[in-house]
């Protein structure tokens, strides 16, 4: 990482924003042509031919006028998909965000130099603020390296979001202010709010033109603790962004039009480069087992983190950390980039502070005290016990399968994203006796501003695989061949995804006109086999890679009766993180994850024996 940013001193992280492509729209015959392949492995022969029809009625009509209103809205934008994409996907979604929409996820300290152990939690929380606050200064000065798949330079716009960012709720849409600036484009603010016990605090990190030392940082975050907890705590405004949109935004009205400073301390929480909070409990983690750690990242205390903050670094009383984000304004991969470059630092210098132990004379930091009343209290009681009630009924689990990794899958030639993929789709065939509908995020940064597209993992070749492999008639060979023909179908898919060939954000671009021209919805949105393939965020498996790196997260189901599944690839290991409400009968992720880790024995066994 050192290496790579010295390299990036001519390269500045947001210089080639101005030249990056356009996202482009597809061919409207090619994207119907892959939605019909896609709903193959859900429909029987005459669902299908019903489905053909409608396809080919709407390309023939109404689907080519709205493809051409979609042409004449890209000429005009950079990114046609952009503001629909914020607002569809997040912005006008009203159920409770933090839970459900947020993606969160463990720091990887404890696999080296920070095992859990209590009595750590300042001194350690000290180095983590400060390397997260050196990545901020890195990336105020533009010296964050570019990423780049060869020599081509993707979209850097999320880095952008990362701090000073915030949701702020509103009645029927949310939006999102984001303060931070470079420094060529001027001041960035510098203060970080830091949340105890139902109390906040902020304090700002540059003192006398300079980034405050791990023992000033210290000094800080012990004087906060000690005040929290020897004074009775605070009311936990903070749950309250935990509540449904509608309902804090409501709240959120109810606080400012109580006292103006109300809404002098929420601008301040809103503008921070972070939040830090600070959680009672100590959860357990092992290098082999993730489940409570992500339960405690994703589902803890609402009185200390704020929903809407897309950076929440969140510490626990046995020194061990992670982090809870708005998924809004950033994919998980900033997240991931963040936490790696922290993760090597503190690798690098052994977990210790090996600088100065001077601390200056700091101003203390700040409480900020709203003014509450019996309503404002009531708000909050009533957002903790809904909040409470669902994270209770999350099912998480998250283990590390350590056989084999990348290393053997690579050896053998099988693309390690697409083996874990296919392990998925057995692994649910297997406990479902169905194939499952399923969303795998494909990156789309190629093209300016350009976010995700989704990747439908469950082929018609995977289905058939997966149905050899339950067939006891079915020889080694071809059930090696229909595994290979599953494998090259996903990786060709991947490719033409992140190359803007999907047709998932192409067919929500057709929709969304039709909406914005006041035109009926068309029928094939509402075509039963349309939901049940996935469409409309109907995804039984929602699925993500996190990437290569130590680093993990975890997110709920997309639907009732689905799956949320995480996983990060390593050269030895693959970890994976998965999610179901245990409110479904039917669904099991321990049961679920079992079968995978099978499935990738199955899978290896598969290439070793197929050619006796």
């Amino acid at each position: 990482m050192e290496n790579q940013l010295a390299k990036s001193t001519e390269e500045r992280t947001f210089q080639y924003q101005d030249t990056l492509p356009s996202l482009p729209v597809p061919s409207l015959e090619e994207s119907l042509k892959k939605y019909l392949e896609s709903v193959k492995p859900f429909a029987n022969e005459e669902e299908y031919k019903k489905t053909d029809e409608i396809v080919q009625k709407f390309q023939n009509g109404i689907g080519e006028k709205l493809h051409q209103k979609l042409l004449e809205r890209a000429k005009g934008k950079r990114n046609w998909l952009e503001e629909w994409w914020l607002n569809v996907a997040y912005l006008d979604v009203r159920i409770p965000s933090q839970l459900n929409v947020n993606f969160a996820g463990p720091a990887a300290h404890f696999e080296h130099y920070w095992p859990p152990k209590e009595g750590t939690q300042l001194e350690r929380g000290s180095i983590i603020l400060w390397h997260n606050l050196n990545y901020w200064q890195l990336l105020r000065k533009e010296k964050v390296p570019v990423h780049k798949v060869g020599n081509t330079p993707l979209d850097m716009n999320q880095f952008r979001m990362l701090f000073s960012t915030c949701k702020v709720p509103g009645i029927t849409r949310d939006s999102i202010m984001s303060h931070f600036r470079t420094e060529s484009e001027g001041r960035s603010p510098n203060h970080i709010a830091v949340l105890c016990r139902g109390r906040v605090f902020i304090f700002d990190v540059i003192h006398e033109g300079c980034l405050i030392t791990p023992p000033e940082l210290l000094r800080q975050l012990t004087y906060i603790h000690k005040k929290c907890h020897s004074e009775p705590d605070g009311p936990g405004i903070a749950a309250l962004t935990s509540e449904e949109r509608t309902r804090w935004a409501k709240a959120r009205e109810y606080l400012i039009g109580l006292d103006p400073e109300n809404f002098t301390s929420l601008e301040k929480i809103q503008s921070s480069l972070l939040v830090y909070s600070i959680e009672d409990g100590s959860p357990h983690v092992t290098p082999e087992d993730y489940s409570q750690i992500m339960a405690m990242v994703l589902t803890g205390d609402p009185t200390v983190r704020w929903g809407d903050k897309s950076y929440n670094l969140i510490s626990f009383s046995n020194g061990v950390f992670g982090s809870s984000c708005d998924h809004a304004p950033f994919d998980a991969m900033v997240m991931v980039n963040v936490s790696y470059y922290v993760d090597e630092k503190i690798f690098e210098s052994e977990g210790r502070w090996k600088g100065s132990e001077r601390v200056r004379d700091i101003p203390l930091p700040e409480e900020l005290v709203f003014t509450v009343d019996e309503k404002v209290l009531n708000d909050i009681n009533q957002a903790k016990a809904q909040y409470l009630k669902e994270a209770s009924d999350l099912q998480i689990v998250a283990y590390a399968f350590t056989s084999f990794g990348k290393k053997l899958t690579k050896k053998k030639q099988l693309h390690p994203d697409t083996f874990i993929q296919l392990a998925l789709q057995l692994a649910y065939y297997r406990l479902h006796g169905r194939p499952g509908c399923c969303y795998e995020t494909a990156m789309t940064r190629y093209f300016y501003h350009g976010r995700t597209e989704t990747m439908r993992s469950c082929t018609i070749e995977a289905v058939r695989w997966c149905q050899s492999m339950q067939d006891p008639s079915t020889s080694l060979h071809e059930r090696q061949q229909k595994m290979l023909q599953a494998f090259a179908k996903h990786n060709k898919m991947m490719k033409d995804c992140s190359a803007g060939k999907g047709f998932d954000r192409h067919l929500l671009g057709l929709l969304l006109i039709a909406k914005e021209e006041s035109l009926p919805v068309p029928e094939l949105f509402t075509d039963p086999l349309f939901t049940k393939s996935g469409g409309g965020g109907n995804f039984v498996l929602s699925t993500s890679l996190v990437g290569y790196l130590r680093v993990q997260g975890v997110v709920v189901p997309m639907v009732h009766h689905g799956y949320g599944f995480f996983y990060h690839i390593r050269d030895d290991r693959f970890v994976v993180a998965c999610t179901a409400w245990k409110s479904c009968p039917e669904t099991d992720a321990e049961k679920l994850v079992q079968l995978i880790f099978c499935a990738f024995h199955d899978m290896i066994q598969l290439m070793d024996t197929a050619h006796l």
